[in-house]
């Protein structure tokens, strides 16, 4: 997580105060159960999720996920088409997780191609979310965003 990376950094520094460092999680998904799910494991792995509907991640990415350090993407978004936000998320140099289907070969496929760093099944993370979302923010790079 980059709050572990930083703070030791800042305290070989001689940083004579505590900084408290938010990692921030964009969290793009429209059905309400599964944003629910999804911004609780971020928020169990000790990171903040933000959330953002499908559409509005398209129209104003920028400031849409200013501050973000990632984002979480819901491959089975209504309100845009997935690949595209994906895209739109991966080119402003978000790190992207997708979650799809276990047996949509396909669609991982898809959003692999279209930026995802990785795509999981929505399986796995209802049944291991903070595992998986910590795994995923220790892996984000430093200095993101």
């Amino acid at each position: 997580m980059l709050t572990a990376r930083i703070l030791p950094r800042l305290a070989r520094n001689g940083a004579a105060a505590i900084i408290a460092i938010v990692t921030r999680i964009a969290v793009v998904a429209d059905d309400l159960i599964w944003a629910s799910r999804l911004s609780d494991a971020v928020r169990r792995a000790g990171a903040e999720p933000c959330r953002v509907r499908g559409g509005a991640a398209i129209e104003g990415i920028a400031a849409t996920t200013s501050g973000c350090h990632g984002a979480i993407v819901d491959t089975a978004l209504m309100t845009a088409e997935p690949m595209a936000v994906i895209s739109a998320l991966a080119g402003v140099g978000l790190p992207v997780l997708a979650v799809a289907n276990h047996d949509d070969v396909a669609l991982r496929k898809r959003a692999l191609a279209a930026g995802a760093g990785k795509v999981l099944a929505y399986r796995k993370l209802h049944e291991d979310g903070q595992a998986v979302v910590s795994a995923w923010l220790r892996s984000l790079p430093a200095g993101v965003p």
